[in-house]
C-alpha cells in the first residue's frame, strides 16, 4: 500500500497523529483562534519583550541567559547558589533582581514570563515544574528531568498549564539535523535497521567511589541549596590523586561543584545526560523511535553505586512503526560513550569524529556529527553530485533554541523540543539507558504503564525520593 503523504508541516512534527494535531492548534491559536489550547500565561505582541529569570548563572547557564538576551528578552532576576557566580552575572545584566533560591524567586518574582533552567540534573525537574505551575514559560537543559517519572509529568504538566517550552538540545533547531531526516525520508538508505552511536565523554571523574572526609563549604556557597531535593551529604572540595586514580589531572579537581557533578547518580545523568539527547536526537527524529521494547547494558568500565561508569555500551530495541513517512522496521540502537566505538566502516573514507552516529541502511549508510550536522552518505564521494531533496521540514529562524521558544512564547508555533511533545518521551528513551546499566539486566520496557516487566526493583529508580521541602 501506497503510504499516505503528508504536508511539510506533518513531516517536521512527525511522531503520530495526535502531536501533529496539537501543533496544528497551537498554529491556529497564534493566528487568533480562540480554543481550549490557547495558552493561559499573557501572549506578549511580538514588539514586547519577555522579562525572563536565569536559574544557574556559570557555564551553560551563563550561555543560555545570554542567547536568550541576545534574541530580545529582558533579564530581570538571576538565581544561583554561589554568590560569586551570581554577583559576576548581575555585572552583564544590570538591575536584575538576585536570589539563591528559586523556589523564593518563582514565589516572589511577579513580573516573570519566564524561567531558563541550567542547573545540575536533579535541579531541573523542581525548578521547571514550579515555573510551570506558576504559569511562565520554561527553557530547560537537558537531560529535561533527572528521572523518568519527572519527564512524564513535566511534560503533561507543560501541557495541562499551557505553556511555551523548549529544551536545550540546541542542535535540534539547526539545519543538519533536518537536512538529514529529509536525506532518509528520500529513502536514500533505504530501511534502517541498525543505527550506532558514540560520544568521547565522560570527559570527567566517573566510576569513583565518594571520597573520604569533608572540607569547611567556601562562604560563597549555600550547599544546602545546591543539594536541593538530593539526599544530604558532607562537602569536599576537591580530589586527591590517590581517590581519583585512573584519571589523568583529576587530583586536586573539584568533587562536586562547579560542574563536576554529572557523574554522580544523585546529580547527574553521566555520559548519556551529557550528550544522550543531542546525539540520539537525529534518530529519535529522523526515524519516529518512540519508545523501546527493551534496552540492556552489553558491557561497561567501572561503575559504582554513586558514580555512572567511565565507559558503557548500551543496547535498545525498538519496534516496527507506523510513521507519517510510511511504515519503519525494527531498528537496533547502539549506544556507546567513554571513548568506545563502533567498527569504522568500511565505506567510511575519513577517520571517525568524537561523536556521530551512523545509520546502516538496506540501500547504503550514512555518517552525522554530534547534533545531526553534516550528514554525510558513505563513501563520501557519494555526496560529489548529490541532489539533496526539498527542503519540507520549516526552518527555525537562525536555526536559534532561544528565538524558537521566544517566538512560542509570545503566542507562535510550539518550539521544535517543547516538552510535552518532544522533549520529555524523548527523556525518558535516553534515561531508560541509565536505569539498564544501574540494575544490570536486560530491561523489558512497559512504556505505557511506565514499568520494566517483572522487576519491580526499578520502580526506586523510575521515581526518587526527595529531601524534605523539596517535593514539588
Amino acid at each position: 500500500m501506497t503510504p499516505k503523504k503528508h504536508t511539510p508541516t506533518e513531516l517536521s512534527l512527525g511522531i503520530n497523529r495526535r502531536r501533529f494535531i496539537y501543533y496544528s492548534t497551537i498554529a491556529a491559536a497564534a493566528a487568533g483562534i480562540t480554543g481550549p489550547l490557547l495558552a493561559k500565561p499573557k501572549i506578549k505582541s511580538a514588539n514586547e519583550k519577555l522579562n525572563i529569570a536565569g536559574i544557574g548563572c556559570s557555564g551553560k547557564g551563563a550561555s543560555d541567559i545570554k542567547g536568550a538576551f541576545d534574541a530580545g528578552v529582558n533579564i530581570v532576576a538571576l538565581c544561583d547558589v554561589d554568590e560569586n557566580t551570581l554577583n559576576k552575572s548581575a555585572q552583564t545584566y544590570a538591575g536584575a533582581t538576585l536570589y539563591r533560591d528559586y523556589r523564593k524567586m518563582i514565589e516572589k518574582h511577579k513580573d516573570l514570563d519566564g524561567v531558563i533552567v541550567s542547573t545540575p540534573d536533579h535541579h531541573h525537574y523542581p525548578a521547571a515544574m514550579l515555573a510551570v505551575q506558576a504559569d511562565k514559560h520554561v527553557y530547560c537543559q537537558k537531560p529535561l528531568t533527572h528521572t523518568i517519572w519527572e519527564a512524564r509529568e513535566l511534560g503533561n504538566a507543560a501541557r495541562k498549564h499551557k505553556v511555551a517550552t523548549q529544551m536545550g538540545n540546541q542542535g535540534h533547531c539547526g539545519e543538519g539535523v533536518r537536512e538529514l531526516c529529509e536525506i532518509i525520508w528520500s529513502g536514500a538508505i533505504g530501511d534502517i535497521r541498525e543505527v550506532h552511536c558514540w560520544t568521547d565523554r565522560p570527559i570527567w571523574p566517573q566510576g569513583l567511589n565518594r571520597p573520604t572526609g569533608s572540607d569547611p563549604v567556601p562562604a560563597n556557597l549555600d550547599w544546602d541549596l545546591w543539594l536541593g531535593p538530593a539526599p544530604m551529604r558532607l562537602f569536599k572540595q576537591n580530589w586527591t590523586v590517590e581517590e581519583s586514580k585512573g584519571w589523568k589531572r583529576a587530583g586536586g579537581s573539584p568533587v562536586y561543584h562547579p560542574f563536576a557533578w554529572r557523574g554522580w547518580w544523585d546529580f547527574g545523568c553521566g555520559a548519556l545526560g551529557d550528550m544522550g539527547c543531542h546525539l540520539m536526537d537525529p534518530s529519535n527524529w529522523a526515524l519516529h523511535l518512540g519508545a523501546p521494547t527493551s534496552v540492556e547494558t552489553i558491557n561497561q568500565d567501572g561503575m559504582t553505586s554513586e558514580m555512572a561508569p567511565k565507559a558503557a555500551t548500551i543496547r535498545y530495541e525498538f519496534p516496527e512503526r507506523n510513521t507519517p513517512n510510511g511504515k519503519m522496521p525494527a531498528v537496533t540502537f547502539n549506544w556507546y560513550d567513554g571513548g568506545k566505538r563502533p567498527e569504522k566502516p568500511a565505506e567510511m573514507e575519513k577517520k571517525m569524529d568524537t561523536n556521530g552516529t551512523i545509520f546502516v541502511g538496506s540501500k547504503g549508510k550514512l555518517v552525522c556529527g554530534a547534533y545531526g550536522g553534516d550528514p554525510t552518505l558513505l563513501p563520501e564521494s557519494k555526496m560529489e553530485g548529490y541532489i539533496r531533496p526539498a527542503k519540507t521540514i520549516p526552518r527555525v529562524p537562525d536555526n536559534d533554541p532561544y528565538k524558537d521558544w521566544i517566538r512560542a512564547a509570545k503566542g507562535g508555533p510550539a518550539a521544535c523540543s517543547n516538552f510535552p511533545d518532544y522533549a520529555a518521551p524523548f527523556t525518558e528513551t535516553v534515561l531508560l539507558g541509565n536505569l539498564a546499566l544501574r540494575l544490570g539486566k536486560k530491561l523489558e520496557w512497559d512504556s505505557k504503564h511506565m514499568k520494566v516487566k517483572n522487576m519491580p526493583e526499578a520502580d526506586r529508580l523510575i521515581h526518587k525520593e526527595y529531601r524534605k521541602g523539596w517535593k514539588v
